[in-house]
């Protein structure tokens, strides 16, 4: 938020927006693209780039109606309140979406594989062997490495704790009010996620072309590439976030006191730090 203007009304409530409606439509033909691309369909990808595309567009002119509100002096202390509030129910979405997935990943370690390995299913499944990154009981999952946590897993951890390091420099110093400071630690945030990102890629190549892992490996390859994968693209959301914030920044939007969109992305930004944590040890270590 920009400074909160005490000849603001009581609370600012916006004129009707197709902004929503947009971002739903995009995001449908976003997930319909990746669904046909991950099939096979050959159309699929170029709907996905499309998809979001479209996802992006939308965001720059939500994100600029947003902006021109605050810069114009509409938003209250009711309405930062407001913010806070919004912001840390829609972290705690997230919180029970990844949940989702690590349950996933616990049922079926802890669950349905010593399940299959008992001795009620041996005559059905002589050869299955309870030891994670199988095959499946039928055998029918091409044989495959798994990844291990060096190096690139160990790289992106130290990436993204340094990036927690700069982020928490940058808001001190944003409260100090020095706003080039401030720039240049957010800057450096958003270069070590890219930098993340970059390693990401690598290791998915990696995964494919040498260690024969794919998301068609088994419950183990849907589960590392489905956690792996949405919390990459939950790095990279934060970034688009930290980089609308900088472009802020030095556009000179924000105060010492108020600076709402900062802590936001902020916050944002250290879940995901605290996921990647978690995917850490139990994905690449356990």
């Amino acid at each position: 938020m920009a400074s909160q203007n005490t000849k603001a009304p009581y609370y600012f409530v916006p004129g009707p927006s197709g902004w929503p409606i947009f971002a739903g439509i995009s995001l449908l033909v976003t997930m319909i693209g990746a669904s046909a691309w991950v099939n096979g369909i050959s159309w699929g990808p170029y709907v996905n780039i499309a998809g979001i595309l479209a996802v992006l567009l939308v965001l720059y002119f939500w994100f600029g109606d947003a902006i021109k509100e605050s810069e114009g002096g509409l938003y209250s202390a009711r309405i930062d309140n407001s913010y806070r509030w919004s912001m840390s129910w829609f972290i705690f979405s997230e919180v029970m979406f990844f949940a989702a997935f690590f349950g996933a990943l616990f049922y079926a370690r802890t669950v349905s594989m010593p399940w299959l390995a008992d001795l009620d299913n041996k005559l059905l499944w002589p050869d299955f062997a309870a030891h994670w990154g199988n095959i499946g009981p039928a055998g029918i999952v091409e044989p495959f490495t798994t990844m291990g946590p060096f190096w690139v897993p160990t790289i992106n951890t130290a990436l993204l704790l340094t990036s927690g390091v700069t982020l928490t420099i940058a808001h001190h110093a944003i409260r100090a009010g020095h706003r080039s400071k401030t720039a240049f630690w957010l800057f450096a945030t958003i270069f070590l996620g890219a930098v993340f990102m970059g390693f990401q890629v690598y290791e998915y190549m990696h995964a494919y072309s040498e260690l024969n892992l794919k998301l068609t490996s088994g419950i183990y390859g849907s589960t590392f590439f489905m956690l792996t994968g949405f919390h990459g693209f939950h790095v990279t959301v934060g970034a688009i976030m930290l980089s609308v914030v900088l472009y802020r920044v030095l556009k000179g939007h924000f105060t010492p006191d108020n600076h709402f969109a900062f802590e936001g992305a902020a916050w944002y930004w250290h879940f995901v730090d605290v996921v990647w944590l978690g995917l850490y040890v139990v994905v690449y270590w356990l």
